[in-house]
């Protein structure tokens, strides 16, 4: 009888230790001379570009006597192949920001968070790209800085 639980255990030893070198077997990484990992994907840098001072004076309420004022700073995300192309194109994204947010009233542009600026001026830009049918040089427009007197 005791010869019979000895050979259990050690039967159960050697199936422990053949499940646990199987597992370390599976789960390590490959050797370095074995199968050859796949190169990581190129990753092209970001790079930004700063569309300072855009100043628009509000749209005045019926009610309102005072002008009121709204000032942002833009950050477009680039790559460094289109940071030229992007900057060269400040101008026309100056102009196509004023266009877009003059038309809020004071109560409308206090009212939107940064986030909703943001929104908003990504999709005014991509639409104004696509009607001139031209190829955007940035990915993202942020905004850096809001003020709204």
């Amino acid at each position: 009888m005791k010869a019979k639980l000895i050979i259990a255990f050690a039967g159960v030893a050697i199936a422990a230790a053949a499940a646990a070198g199987g597992a370390m077997w599976y789960l390590s990484p490959a050797p370095a001379g074995g199968v050859a990992a796949r190169p990581a994907p190129e990753v092209k840098q970001t790079k930004y570009v700063t569309l300072d001072k855009v100043i628009v004076m509000l749209r005045r309420a019926p009610t309102e006597q005072a002008a009121h004022y709204l000032s942002v700073d833009l950050v477009l995300a680039t790559t460094a192949d289109d940071e030229k192309a992007a900057k060269e194109h400040l101008p026309l994204l100056r102009s196509i920001a004023v266009s877009a947010l003059s038309a809020r009233t004071m109560a409308e542009a206090s009212a939107m968070t940064v986030d909703g600026y943001a929104s908003e001026l990504n999709k005014v830009f991509d639409a104004n790209y696509a009607k001139e049918n031209h190829i955007k040089p940035f990915s993202e427009v942020m905004v850096g800085k809001l003020i709204i007197e």
